[in-house]
């Protein structure tokens, strides 16, 4: 590694502590309806909101009925997000006359963007029109990341009650977080984006004359081009700050529109882990105990940055291939050196690597760098990254709490070490949230696994594959792994836009963000009824560094032991391939 690359991962890392801690303080008061610097705006509006859809804000709902909330919402949202794509072709806001999208990719879609993993089968510019873009991809954007948060709140509140059976109220929760959180951030952002170039408006495609006329394969002159615009600085914010990803360009954060020059570049990599960074601060001042946020966000540190430090090393290495090929891999002022396949020149390895390694840290699948094209073991740690079910920050809510149900896990863990019932936060963790948490870690690993199985082993599966070998077997499980893991990002060359994976991805999502959802809102509420539990001599404290290594031992040995195997056959053997020439 550069000097130069030393610097931008710290410079990453600290300005990304440094804003979380004040955002995490504001998030609390906002979602225990605490007075907030925005009270005096936002109170009239959401007490009006709340008129308008018959809900009380004193409402409160037990975990099953906090939890049909949240998938009744999700299933409505759903429904919508389908039909828009269905008949955009009938509706306004289409000035490129785009038809109505396919059934099987807009129930793919539809299923992404509801569960918060945007993955896209299509190109923006060339499927969707302004009005899908905006009402069904940019709402879901603020209202399925609100509803990772919420969980998240709910889960928070169950360790911070004390026998109570309720906690909290979805509805509330959901208008909270999207009012005074990620909408207030989202408008700064877009200002932000729009004042460095990303484009943002409503006008037709315009049309260019080329200064050099083309001659395609079969002879036909092309003597101009269609540049696609649109609005897209207000859907690349929420798309970054939700933990999203989903591109309003084919080519995503690559897209110069979307991400032209390096201070766009550094301000939606933050935005990519900001939220999540923040949450960890929530989660201290909601129980009282701020070294216990602090705790998660140090384990999260641990096993991110040494991970982002190994990716860019692994890209700024290089390839042998294209060192036989006469190419110049090594570092100066003239070039980042490395292996630039796939990567945008103005962002060089560093800023590659630090994206890549956030975006799959968290839920959120965005690029700047195609990952098809990184290195074996370069590409190996953004999949592994996701795979350790991305509680390393994670999604907007989900990395949270699956960070706290793996602090459940070392808890349980180390009191089966020292012959003592285990306590979290003053409450006994007992069989029944083993049980829950056993299936938040369980179920993605088996739909991971299952799911690429079934894509290598059929001939509907195999058709897609255009890469043979061990790189082919990669695309398919980094390809299930994302949409298991709601991330969104791919390794590419996949046919992904056919029944077969568009229906398999889209029930990975569901399957994804649903049935780990609802066993953690039901940790919550078993939580909530218990009662507090006085700390004793054999208790563990769980704000220490000796509890940090605990957490980060049990995330590390689940996702090792689970997706090794599978790792072994795909960048694994592509890297002994590559290098042991």
């Amino acid at each position: 590694m550069t000097a130069n690359d030393w610097i931008q991962v710290a410079v990453y890392f600290v300005v990304l502590v440094a804003l979380a801690i004040p955002l995490g303080r504001f998030m609390a008061q906002v979602m225990s309806g605490e007075a907030n610097w925005l009270s005096r705006i936002g109170r009239p509006l959401e007490r009006g909101l709340y008129r308008l859809a018959g809900v009380s804000e004193d409402d409160e709902m037990t975990w099953p009925r906090y939890a049909t909330a949240f998938i009744v919402f999700s299933v409505t949202s759903f429904a919508a997000v389908y039909l828009l794509q269905r008949v955009q072709g009938f509706l306004p806001a289409n000035p490129a006359g785009f038809a109505g999208v396919g059934p099987a990719l807009a129930f793919n879609t539809a299923v992404s963007f509801v569960s918060n993993t945007n993955w896209q089968a299509y190109g923006g510019e060339s499927s969707l029109s302004y009005l899908t873009q905006a009402l069904a991809l940019g709402v879901q954007n603020f209202v399925s990341a609100a509803a990772g948060i919420a969980v998240v709140v709910a889960l928070v509140r169950g360790f911070a009650r004390a026998e109570k059976g309720t906690i909290g109220n979805f509805w509330v929760d959901l208008t909270r977080c999207t009012l005074y959180i990620l909408l207030p951030l989202s408008i700064v952002y877009a200002l932000l984006l729009v004042s460095q170039g990303v484009v943002q408006n409503w006008h037709a495609y315009p049309v260019a004359e080329l200064v050099e006329p083309l001659r395609t394969s079969d002879t036909t002159v092309v003597r101009q081009q269609t540049i696609a615009v649109g609005p897209a600085a207000s859907q690349i914010a929420i798309k970054q700050l939700g933990t999203n990803g989903g591109g309003f360009f084919n080519a995503n954060s690559a897209h110069p529109f979307e991400n032209p020059t390096p201070i766009s570049n550094f301000l939606e990599m933050l935005a990519i882990l900001l939220i999540p960074a923040a949450l960890c601060e929530m989660f201290g001042r909601m129980v009282k105990d701020r070294r216990q946020g602090w705790v998660l966000l140090a384990a999260m540190t641990i096993i991110l940055a040494p991970l982002t430090v190994a990716a860019t090393a692994f890209e700024q290495r290089g390839t042998p291939v294209l060192t036989a090929a006469g190419a110049d891999q090594s570092p100066s002022s003239m070039q980042a050196g490395g292996n630039m396949e796939g990567k945008e020149t103005r962002f060089g390895i560093a800023n590659s690597a630090i994206w890549a390694t956030a975006t799959t840290a968290a839920s959120n699948g965005s690029v700047n760098a195609m990952h098809d094209s990184f290195t074996p073991l370069g590409g190996l740690i953004p999949m592994w990254l996701i795979q350790f079910g991305e509680v390393v920050f994670g999604g907007v809510g989900s990395g949270l709490y699956g960070m706290l149900v793996f602090a459940l896990i070392a808890v349980f863990i180390a009191g089966l070490m020292v012959g003592r019932t285990p306590e979290y936060l003053g409450k006994k963790i007992e069989a029944y949230e083993m049980k829950m948490a056993s299936l938040v870690i369980l179920i993605p690993a088996v739909m991971i696994l299952f799911g690429t199985s079934l894509a290598v082993s059929t001939d509907a599966g195999r058709a897609g594959v255009f890469n043979p070998g061990a790189h082919g077997f990669s695309e398919v499980l980094y390809a299930v792994t994302s949409a298991v893991g709601n991330n969104g990002s791919a390794f590419g060359g996949i046919g992904a836009n056919s029944t077969f994976y568009n229906l398999l991805l889209g029930i990975c999502m569901w399957v994804g963000r649903f049935w780990l959802a609802i066993p953690v809102l039901a940790i919550a509420g078993a939580l909530a009824r218990k009662k507090l539990v006085p700390a004793g001599a054999g208790t563990l404290p769980t704000h220490t560094p000796l509890f940090a290594g605990l957490v980060v031992g049990t995330v590390l040995l689940v996702g090792a032991l689970t997706f090794v195997p599978a790792l072994a056959l795909g960048p694994i053997v592509e890297h002994l391939q590559l290098f042991g020439r």
